[in-house]
């Protein structure tokens, strides 16, 4: 399933439209811009991820994709911070009338109970997810996780999955959009596992 397939998940002409209007800014002079608020927006209510825009941008000038990656991980990072703020001061007026617009009282449940463990692995791993990553930011906050853990784990999941795309858009041209859109959530998931397996091997050499 691809990029295009998880962020339609939640069927509607509304979505749909969202999608489409989100791809348009690709074509205008504000696109920067427009990438930046997605990706903030994104880590704490919008329900399209910034990748849509990024993708799309990189594809137009893949020499400024590392650039517009950059972009897209300041963005998620300080809506990572909105997130976790929305969590941890304004979850009854806010934060839980956001979980349940989107549906996402099941996911929210299980980041709950996940934050029971490792924070840190957790808020990594939702870098990489198709789990919109505004449940795991709000629920940071709801649970009272340590706050730096959740700006650290942030900025190294989502940049490395922003750069990851922006970088393979980069050496592989144009051509390779079919490729991202189409195994999307694998190749998140395949880069989390090979992220987590490189901690390891550090940790071990280093001791």
């Amino acid at each position: 399933m691809g990029l295009a397939h998880s962020v339609l998940t939640w069927p509607s002409r509304a979505m749909r439209a969202m999608y489409e209007w989100v791809l348009a800014w690709a074509e205008t002079k504000q696109a920067i811009v427009a990438l930046l608020i997605l990706a903030l927006a994104e880590s704490s209510f919008f329900p399209i991820p910034p990748d849509v825009l990024l993708i799309a941008m990189a594809v137009a000038t893949p020499r400024s994709a590392l650039r517009y990656a950059a972009i897209a991980t300041l963005g998620s990072v300080v809506g990572g911070m909105v997130g976790y703020l929305i969590g941890a001061q304004l979850y009854e007026a806010v934060g839980e009338h956001i979980i349940r617009f989107y549906h996402l009282e099941s996911q929210w449940e299980t980041v709950k109970l996940g934050y029971q463990g490792n924070a840190f692995l957790l808020v990594t791993a939702a870098g990489f997810t198709p789990i919109p990553y505004k449940v795991f930011t709000i629920a940071g906050g709801a649970c009272g996780i340590y706050f730096p853990t959740l700006v650290f784990a942030s900025l190294l999941s989502r940049g490395t999955r922003f750069f990851l795309v922006a970088g393979l858009i980069r050496l592989c041209g144009p051509g390779v959009k079919g490729f991202i859109d189409r195994y999307f959530n694998l190749l998140s998931v395949a880069f989390f596992v090979l992220l987590v397996l490189g901690f390891y091997v550090a940790r071990v050499v280093l001791k």
